[in-house]
This record gives structure tokens, sequence and C-alpha cells, in this order.
């Protein structure tokens, strides 16, 4: 029996143009970047927002009003916090009514316990390499530390993820593991990504991961 296609989401867009036609390739999930000092940053509204797809704000350390206030500007139906937020910001957001993600890098087995924490309140994990930049670094990690989660959240894996990883996708196995987060691997510049690369690559892992 065939079990539901795992989600895709698509990290870092900005332009108008390029979200309308990535809307377009049978993503699930669209991510927005509101932290100053990345390259993806979205300084003000784009011009056409995506209406299919769900929209993901993302955020470093950003304070609860903040968030709140420009999650009701751009519509969002989820945030994701790749900083060091505390577990009563995810509690808070939840509250609003907001879906959460809650970003960790990992790099040892020990990193389990700082996620293990957060469980009870989040949506769903995201699984990113350590990187200062907070994420966007096109380096994978080691996805055999993912053995060593035992937790009920199901999580996105992000990290170095590229046209050549379909076949590494198609042998991963978790019973948690809910979907992928595509971000520089797919980029012509920061911010834009290649439709063409894209949309070959949604497809087939959507195809194998309903297999």
């Amino acid at each position: 029996m065939n079990r539901a296609a795992r989600l895709v989401k698509v990290c870092g867009m900005r332009d108008a143009d390029n979200i309308r036609a990535v809307e377009q390739t049978g993503i699930d999930w669209m991510g927005f970047i509101f932290y100053p000092r990345s390259s993806r940053y979205v300084a003000q509204v784009p011009s056409y927002l995506p209406c299919r797809v769900q929209r993901v704000g993302v955020f470093v350390n950003e304070e609860a009003p903040v968030i709140l206030r420009i999650a009701e500007t751009f519509g969002l139906h989820t945030v994701q916090l790749h900083g060091a937020e505390p577990l009563s910001l995810c509690q808070r957001l939840r509250a609003e009514g907001l879906h959460v993600v809650k970003a960790f890098s990992l790099a040892t087995d020990t990193d389990w316990t700082a996620v293990n924490r957060y469980g009870a309140a989040c949506d769903y994990f995201l699984f990113d390499t350590p990187t200062p930049a907070y994420g966007g670094s096109g380096t994978a990690f080691d996805w055999s530390l993912l053995a060593g989660y035992r937790g009920g959240t199901p999580f996105f894996l992000s990290g170095g993820l590229k046209p050549t990883s379909l076949e590494a996708l198609r042998d991963l196995r978790h019973d948690c593991w809910a979907g992928i987060d595509l971000n520089s691997g797919f980029e012509t510049a920061p911010g834009r990504k290649d439709v063409a690369l894209l949309a070959p690559f949604v497809k087939q892992f959507k195809l194998n991961s309903t297999l």
C-alpha cells in the first residue's frame, strides 16, 4: 500500500516571478527568511506571494512581537526558528495559532538531548548542518546521526541537498521523516531558484517517497 508523499519545502525565496514559478513545481511549503544578516533576507512584501502552498517565515533569535507582526503581514501559516530560541517562545507562537518548526544543527549524538526538550512545543523539527550563518551553507551533515533520534516529533531534513541527492534520499529510512528542505543546492544566485532543476527533482522525490 502506498504511503503519503513526503513534504517538500523550498526556502530562501524573495522575487515575485521566481516565487510564482517555484510554486508550480509541486512543492508543499515555501520559506521566506526574515533574518537581516542572510543573503536571502526578505526586506519587503513581494508583489506576489504563493497561494497554493504553505508560507513559512524563518527567524533567528527574534522577539515574539516582531514574529507575530511579520506573520500577519505576510500571511504566514508556519514559523521556523533557526537560532537559540527558548521553549517558551515556541509555546507562545503556537498559542497564537501558528505552526512551529524548530531547527537544530546536528554534529554529534549528544545533540539529541537539546532536541528532545522541545518535542511537546513544536509541530516539526528541522535538522541541518552546523554553520555560523544559520543555514544555507550547502554542506551536508552525517545522516547516520538520525538513527539516534527516537522522539515522536516529525522532522524535515536539510543541509546540502542538491539534484544529485535523490539516490541517497531514496535509501533513507526513519519513521518520523516528514520531508525535505531545499535551498542553496538549487540556486542560480542567493534567493533565485533554478526551476529547470527543481521541478524534475520534486517530481521524482515525490514518486520515490510513495513507493
